[in-house]
């Protein structure tokens, strides 16, 4: 369990809110952010061996989609940082209401964060693009929606081969951060 992971969370996406929007001028649509979030999650967990938000992903067709905030969409209450907002046709848009803390983020999830914002914040940057780039870059979503479409992807299938079976000297640097990190959580 990651401490203050719902405050974690909301911080995160008011940021990608507020960025986003301010770097292409449009409100963050909800596959944005779905996106934004997995990428952040996993790419982070290949690079450092842990997911800095620690979302629960469903492998849908799309891409990963977290349901966290999914379910939540509807309800006002949720976050007093951002609001989710449908727009003429139905789509869900997400509103920053306040600025995120970040003092939740460590120095380098922060470089994280922003580099997704420079990478994708674009006008020319479409849903589809994004969904495109989270099968690209996400291999625990192609692995999952291979195997079994819409189910709830196991943040070990980001690391090659069976992290749980490679030994000692076989094993990433963020690999081992991974197995340490589960090892711990299992105890508590």
């Amino acid at each position: 369990m990651i401490p203050y992971q719902k405050e974690k969370i909301e911080n995160a996406i008011c940021f990608f809110a507020q960025e986003h929007k301010k770097h292409s001028r449009n409100l963050l649509h909800q596959t944005f952010l779905y996106k934004y979030l997995a990428l952040f999650d996993f790419g982070y967990l290949k690079e450092y061996g842990k997911a800095p938000l620690g979302l629960k992903y469903l492998a849908m067709q799309r891409g990963p989609v977290p349901t966290e905030i999914y379910n939540h969409r509807d309800d006002p209450r949720w976050s007093d940082l951002f609001s989710f907002q449908k727009d003429p046709d139905g789509h869900y848009m997400i509103n920053s209401k306040l600025k995120p803390d970040l003092s939740y983020f460590s120095k380098r999830e922060l470089k994280f964060m922003n580099r997704l914002i420079e990478i994708y914040a674009r006008n020319y940057v479409t849903s589809k693009l994004m969904s495109d780039v989270s099968h690209q870059e996400i291999l625990a979503w192609k692995r999952t929606w291979t195997q079994k479409p819409n189910s709830i992807i196991d943040y070990s299938l980001e690391f090659k081969g069976n992290v749980f079976a490679k030994s000692d000297d076989e094993l990433t640097f963020s690999e081992e951060v991974y197995l340490i990190q589960q090892g711990i959580e299992h105890c508590i």
